[in-house]
């Protein structure tokens, strides 16, 4: 029997103990056999997905309540194996999910139309709920491979310059006018949906032209990454076309479009409302935990992978999600429940203002009490100096 104390022992039982901490933040692997029991099953079962996603995380949420406790950050990253995994073969997982459904649906006939415009609907809760947020985190990495996995599952909802847009612009500008998926006070989820859809390609196209032309190229170079985007883009439309037809193409655009509509849901929770302090000439304070609203939800964060600590993503953006901290009342606007509740709440605005509208006006109260004109942020404008 070997010794538990010696040295050969002890990186196993790290090992197995990062493991065992690790896994509930593999939930997403739930979805997989709901989408194949779908697609054989039909019927009631081609509404699964959602049902995992939305409802039953909810339901998890308030069984089990808060997750206050914090990691060390300075965890090394040989300990963060396990909950890096997840992430990185979560792009096979997908695109085998997407396409071989795809192939699947359109070779046999047991499936009615309802069932499987249901049925993508699922697909595409996967490739939004899951595939863009694992996307988000990979492509915050500096590692190749990861970047390259986040440009992958980008790709297969067809919206690849969000890399652009959130690295470039996002980041740097959240609780501002400049950038668009701040979601403004009293703006309902409709009208920010198509503003977003508007604006942000655009928005990603002149970020990576100004960087081009500090580096003296033009904006078609080769290094501007909208080439790749759309090289990768039209494969998997290629692909979808040539395993489904028409029908495919059609099945493969509609679950990108509610991939999509999910991500946008989730950017409009996450800065409702809240707004950097401007300091005069285009200038603003810097970015701080209380400029994202905070969520510390227990089985949220474990499908989410830690995405409703939002506000510590933005304050320590290369933090990866095992180590990203959680904050109290005090220091961050609090959501009432994770972002499934949330995002279903914002689909309805009488609603999500009679519950929301409250909650920024306290933010606004407790930590800028000495602005009185709150008007030009709530339009989204850069506010005048002082007696102009």
């Amino acid at each position: 029997m070997t010794d538990p104390s010696s040295p050969t022992s002890r990186p196993e039982a790290a090992t197995m103990r990062s493991l065992r901490r690790a896994l509930p933040f593999w939930l997403s692997l739930g979805m997989i056999p709901l989408a194949v029991l779908g697609a054989t099953v039909g019927g009631w079962t081609t509404a699964l997905l959602p049902v995992y996603g939305w409802m039953l995380v909810t339901v998890l949420d308030a069984i089990l309540g808060l997750n206050d406790e914090n990691p060390d950050p300075a965890t090394p990253e040989s300990d963060l194996l396990w909950y890096r995994t997840i992430t990185m073969i979560w792009f096979p997982i997908q695109f085998v999910t997407i396409f071989g459904l795809i192939w699947w649906v359109t070779h046999t006939s047991h499936l009615g139309t309802l069932e499987i415009l249901v049925l993508f609907f699922g697909v595409g809760v996967i490739s939004g709920t899951v595939g863009i947020v694992y996307s988000h985190e990979l492509l915050h990495q500096k590692n190749r491979l990861e970047r390259w996995l986040g440009d992958l599952l980008l790709a297969s909802v067809l919206y690849s310059h969000f890399r652009t847009e959130h690295l470039l612009v996002h980041h740097r500008h959240v609780g501002t006018p400049r950038d668009a998926v701040t979601a403004r006070y009293n703006e309902g989820f409709h009208h920010f949906f198509f503003r977003v859809l508007r604006e942000c390609p655009a928005s990603a196209w002149r970020a990576e032209v100004q960087m081009l032309a500090r580096a003296g190229k033009g904006p078609f170079d080769a290094r501007n990454p909208f080439w790749r985007y759309a090289a990768l883009q039209l494969a998997m439309l290629a692909l979808a076309l040539i395993l489904g037809g028409w029908m495919g193409l059609g099945l493969f655009l509609f679950q990108a479009f509610i991939a999509v509509w999910q991500l946008e849901l989730t950017n409009y929770v996450e800065h409702y409302g809240l707004t950097r302090k401007h300091l005069g000439e285009g200038r603003y304070e810097h970015v701080l935990p209380r400029h994202s609203w905070n969520a510390s939800h227990t089985a949220s964060n474990w499908l989410l992978i830690n995405l409703q600590r939002h506000s510590d993503h933005h304050y320590k953006p290369d933090r990866r999600f095992p180590l990203l901290q959680t904050y109290t009342e005090e220091d961050a606007p609090q959501l009432p429940f994770g972002y499934p509740a949330m995002t279903t709440m914002a689909l309805i605005p009488p609603l999500w203002r009679r519950r929301m509208n409250p909650r920024v006006r306290a933010w606004r109260k407790k930590y800028y009490p000495e602005i009185t004109d709150w008007k030009p942020y709530n339009r989204g404008e850069t506010p005048l100096p002082r007696g102009a």
